[in-house]
């Protein structure tokens, strides 16, 4: 399972907009690429680039293309489990470094950039990516960041040495406990003061995202993702297959668990950003009655939460000399503003999801619990992803002769890290961001959209049924050729028409820079 929102960042938009082209995706591309995926590599009994050569021999350069993609998460994924280790460290602390702001040199006041921004922006922005102004000024290395990335690639290392039958048994751990962190999440999530605000926003239907090819672009890639298709992993993992496998069942469970989980996690995080978001906008109701009972003669009682807004109208209408003298300093307090506010943005679960923990009783433990589990998660899915690189790289025999699989997996892991030092510059988040935004969603969109055309008209949908029959008894039935052979196809060449239109109209591409006198 991918980890949620963090790579893609969809799933904590608003679902009820989402949840349509998520399951659409789920049954016509993600379910039918699975089990495709699957079946080639449990038949080939190779990685990507050997499979797809013992397809067609013109057809290597799809599996190197399913490398390199992965060669790309690598290098900035793992930076991700970085930023855990960093934030799960910091969580052992009588006060949590992110839920105040650090006093200035002369200890009169806070620093200005975080009392400006907020706790949590300035601990995610200045304490641990120490961030630039633009990606010209990169700056030196975070050391901190920089032996987080170290530790997260070592301990990769150490559960991939001994190849599959080692990362087989890492993998139940990491991909049960954080079931356990999510229920107890759950709970407490749901007993939150305001977490019914978050997941009425969560499932409020927005349907005019439908008409907006981004969001199916965004669920298609969401799926991609979580699901692993067009990295190659799945088809390395497949080639260790017994040749009787049943992976029909194993790809048609596999699907729908790890999507209920992504439905189920969602459920868990918009509990606690709507308590997160309606703490704000009490806050922000609560700085607004005390402003208008110290500047109007009105009894201590007369003002609450819920007519403030009452009070407002009517003191600028009855006294408006005097109102127009605080003016200035009236917030505007939504509620939906916050949610908004709550499910966008880069750092999205370690600033927002951080300042919801540093509201709860024992957010100590909350912390350790959340971070770990995002770890987990992290290193599950760069198991996933190393593999998919190391796997097609033996079924060179010259290399696999030379180098034994202990040497092969600390070479490539060494290799990432020493490329993956750039982001943990001052600029890396910057890069980070490009890489995260460029270096796949285009690429997994053409893989698949390969692999599905490959299969059914070069390969032969005879041929494949009969290799599936080979393997499983039978053929494969109508719902899976239907998908394999029109609707995967076409949707898939709809969606790489609308991301290519998408990114001519967009003009030059953008990112969102740091202003340290701004805090933005």
């Amino acid at each position: 399972v991918e980890v949620p929102c963090l790579s893609g960042m969809y799933c904590f938009r608003s679902v009820g907009g989402f949840l349509i082209p998520y399951l659409i995706m789920l049954l016509v591309e993600g379910i039918p690429l699975f089990y495709m995926e699957l079946a080639i590599g449990q038949k080939m009994r190779l990685g990507s680039i050997g499979a797809w050569s013992a397809i067609s021999p013109y057809l290597g350069g799809l599996g190197i293309a399913s490398v390199v993609t992965s060669l790309y998460l690598c290098l900035y994924y793992n930076v991700i489990n970085a930023w855990s280790f960093w934030y799960l460290f910091h969580s052992f602390q009588a006060v949590l470094p992110w839920s105040q702001c650090p006093v200035n040199s002369n200890r009169t006041a806070y620093l200005e950039e975080c009392d400006v921004a907020t706790p949590t922006q300035y601990f995610f922005f200045r304490e641990t990516l120490n961030i630039s102004s633009s990606i010209d000024e990169n700056g030196g290395v975070h050391m901190g960041q920089a032996l987080c990335l170290l530790l997260a690639w070592l301990i990769v290392y150490l559960f991939i040495v001994k190849g599959v039958k080692s990362t087989g048994k890492v993998v139940y751990f990491t991909a049960t406990f954080p079931y356990v962190v999510l229920v107890i999440y759950l709970i407490r999530g749901v007993t939150l003061h305001g977490a019914m605000n978050g997941l009425k926003y969560m499932f409020t239907p927005k349907l005019e995202q439908l008409a907006n090819p981004q969001t199916w672009i965004n669920a298609a890639t969401q799926i991609f993702f979580s699901l692993g298709l067009g990295f190659g992993s799945l088809i390395a993992f497949a080639s260790y297959n017994h040749h009787n496998n049943n992976f029909e069942s194993q790809a048609i469970a596999v699907s729908l668990i790890n999507s209920g989980t992504s439905i189920f996690a969602s459920i868990v995080t918009f509990s606690i950003y709507g308590f997160k978001a309606t703490f704000n906008y009490e806050s922000c109701l609560e700085r607004t009655r005390l402003l208008l009972l110290n500047t109007f003669e009105l009894g201590e009682d007369a003002i609450h939460k819920d007519n403030v807004s009452f009070w407002i109208t009517e003191l600028n209408q009855t006294q408006p000399e005097q109102f127009g003298a605080i003016a200035s300093r009236i917030e505007t307090c939504s509620l939906e503003a916050e949610l908004d506010t709550a499910v966008e943005g880069t750092g999205l679960a370690f600033i927002v999801y951080s300042e919801a923990i540093k509201n709860m009783p024992a957010a100590q433990l909350w912390s350790v619990l959340y971070f770990f589990m995002l770890l987990l998660l992290g290193m599950g899915s760069m198991l996933g992803n190393v593999t998919a690189i190391i796997t097609p790289l033996r079924d060179f025999k010259p290399l696999a002769r030379r180098c034994s699989s202990e040497t092969l997996n600390g070479l490539v892991c060494l290799f990432c890290l020493l490329l993956g030092f750039g982001f943990t510059t001052r600029s890396g988040n910057y890069w980070f961001t490009m890489f995260n935004e460029y270096g796949a969603t285009f690429s997994l969109l053409f893989i698949v959209l390969l692999e599905v055309v490959t299969v059914s008209y070069i390969y032969g949908l005879k041929r494949f049924e009969k290799d599936i029959e080979d393997m499983l008894g039978r053929r494969p039935n109508w719902y899976w050729k239907i998908m394999w052979m029109v609707l995967s196809p076409l949707l898939l060449i709809s969606l790489f028409i609308f991301y290519i239109l998408n990114y001519i109209q967009g003009g030059t591409p953008t990112y969102q820079a740091w202003d340290k006198d701004m805090c933005v």
